[in-house]
């Protein structure tokens, strides 16, 4: 995942959804104690924020310094720059020690990690009894019959540049692996539905679509997916670049704890 969004990390600060509060809420109440919490794959702090409103203290990590030099501060929430080349000890200590986080959230990113060592990680970190693991994404938009349709081509250009490591976003998480025991928001293979309601300008969703790591590796290979006449066929659709549009972004969520 280093330096996969790197270079469009201002567009992933002003195009990316932030989650409902009510998602942090959810899962609060599932932890008994409130001291410590991760939120792994940071970015710019999005989940970290509404989860600080939850937790006495928030440790929020990424690999990407460009994505942290965006980060929201908050007087509860520590930003870590976790290099790849850091050790499993050395994080374990970093975060708080073995069994020690009452939560930890990976959102839209878990996709990218290394699932054995990571979980690995999470076993030593999580307390137990009572500690959860919460993983989401967001996959498909539901903005309008005529808009849906021209954005399902546009996505279908995309398709070729896409990291395979992305492959489980695209079937709702259904295939990744999860080996914890169900707190009752989805389960291995069956993750839970949510939706993402927004008030959305056309900016703020073309800066979505510019944030993708598709759209930018295209880029790099001198496709340019995103050119005039592809935005303006979207602003068309959308219907007028000033308008504020009500759509839907259609989420997942899995959560579990250590099986003791």
């Amino acid at each position: 995942m280093a330096g996969k969004f790197d270079k469009q990390a201002d567009f992933y600060l002003n195009g990316r959804p932030t989650y409902p509060t009510e998602w942090y809420s959810m899962l609060a109440a599932l932890t008994p104690h409130h001291s410590l919490a991760w939120d792994v794959g940071t970015g710019n702090g999005q989940a970290a924020i509404g989860i600080a409103e939850h937790y006495e203290q928030v440790v929020g990590t990424d690999v990407s310094e460009a994505q942290l030099k965006f980060a929201m501060p908050h007087p509860r929430i520590r930003y870590l720059h976790t290099p790849l080349s850091i050790t499993d000890d050395e994080l374990v200590a970093l975060i708080g020690g073995e069994n020690s986080v009452d939560l930890i959230t990976m959102a839209t990113a878990i996709h990218w990690f290394e699932l054995p060592k990571f979980y690995s990680l999470v076993t030593r970190l999580l307390r137990k009894p009572g500690g959860v693991i919460a993983v989401w994404a967001y996959k498909g938009i539901v903005v309008s019959p005529i808009f849906d349709s021209i954005i399902k081509h546009f996505y279908d250009t995309t398709l070729p540049y896409w990291d395979q490591k992305i492959k489980s976003v695209f079937d709702d998480y259904k295939t990744l692996p999860f080996p914890f025991e169900s707190v009752g928001i989805g389960c291995e293979g069956k993750p839970q539905q949510l939706d993402i309601p927004k008030e959305v300008s056309f900016e703020k969703f073309l800066n979505m679509l510019r944030s993708w790591s598709a759209v930018n590796t295209a880029k790099d290979q001198g496709v340019d997916l995103l050119s005039e006449s592809v935005v303006k066929e979207l602003e068309s659709a959308w219907g007028g670049p000033t308008l504020i549009r009500s759509i839907t972004y259609k989420g997942f969520m899995l959560a579990g704890k250590v099986k003791l």
